[in-house]
């Protein structure tokens, strides 16, 4: 059980790192960003995020760690395919690079309190209501096909372009719009990563952490994968093995849950958490490994 103390240190210390952030972003927001600072800032964040998970020790278990771990590169993970929606959406609206900080501010900051919004929510039902496990679990196996037969397509592209032109006819100007759509993006993958996330661990506090570190940094890595982008090619169906291990693994804990350990004589396994983060790694190992292979030449 985490302490109020801890809780509040926490929260204050994330609050603090993010203002500075976002102070700087402000400051800077007609600039264009460099490789350099972009760079330096996602690794940056990316290192703060495993230290957290290491002294995470002090005062949690290890089998907490290793949730911490494991969520955070889920929601990581997913942040990529966010990304790449971003781009697309501020090329199309031919938003300069310049406005594009301020953009993508004001929709991480969107992000975060949909997010916290969502998992306090997500919780409470959990607690009420262990078969939610069931529908979490559905819901995420059919995303998994959905995004396995969508990833390389241009449908998003597609959905994007719709909703941009109907937008653009109603007379708003291209960076309102451009914060309409990147908020109703945050609202679709915040669908898919809070469940995902809840089947890894219960753990409020490791949930919140989780998605906010995932999303630190998120405005740095966005002009930091902008080249990266058309070589990645295999990391949607990577996400797609991902989400859909996890909504098998949600379906059996709910199978435990109201307790049915076996069906037709076969007993249901239990999947660790340390099952979980090997085969997150291994997945998205290999689908970056693939990608990068099969676009050598680019």
């Amino acid at each position: 059980m985490i302490s109020t103390t801890n809780w509040i240190i926490t929260i204050a210390a994330l609050l603090v790192v993010i203002t500075f952030d976002f102070t700087l972003a402000i400051a800077n927001r007609e600039k264009q960003t460099s490789m350099r600072e972009v760079t330096i800032w996602s690794v940056f964040y990316v290192s703060l995020a495993i230290a957290f998970g290491i002294f995470m020790g002090y005062w949690l278990d290890p089998q907490s760690q290793k949730e911490f771990f494991a969520g955070w590169l889920t929601e990581y993970s997913l942040s990529f395919d966010n990304l790449f929606v971003f781009v697309i959406i501020l090329a199309k609206l031919k938003i300069s690079k310049e406005r594009q900080q301020l953009a993508l501010l004001i929709g991480i900051l969107f992000a975060l309190v949909l997010r916290v919004i969502a998992i306090s929510a997500g919780a409470k039902v959990i607690q009420e209501f262990q078969q939610v496990f069931f529908l979490f679990g559905v819901f995420l196996i059919y995303t998994s096909v959905q995004l396995f037969i969508e990833s390389g397509a241009d449908e998003t592209d597609e959905k994007e372009s719709k909703v941009v032109t109907y937008l653009s006819s109603k007379g708003i100007k291209p960076f309102a719009i451009a914060l309409i759509t990147l908020g109703v993006t945050d609202l679709v993958f915040a669908l898919d990563s809070i469940p995902a996330i809840f089947g890894l661990t219960q753990n409020v506090y490791i949930v919140i952490t989780a998605n906010i570190f995932a999303l630190m940094g998120l405005r740095q890595l966005y002009f930091l994968i902008g080249g990266l982008m058309q070589r990645l090619v295999h990391i949607g169906k990577g996400l797609s093995v991902v989400l859909g291990f996890i909504g098998i693994k949600l379906i059996f804990h709910a199978f435990h849950g109201v307790d049915i350990n076996e069906i037709a004589g076969i007993q249901i396994p239990e999947i660790t958490i340390t099952q979980s983060l090997i085969v997150i790694i291994g997945c998205l190992g290999i689908a970056t490994t693939t990608s990068l292979i099969s676009t050598r030449e680019k």
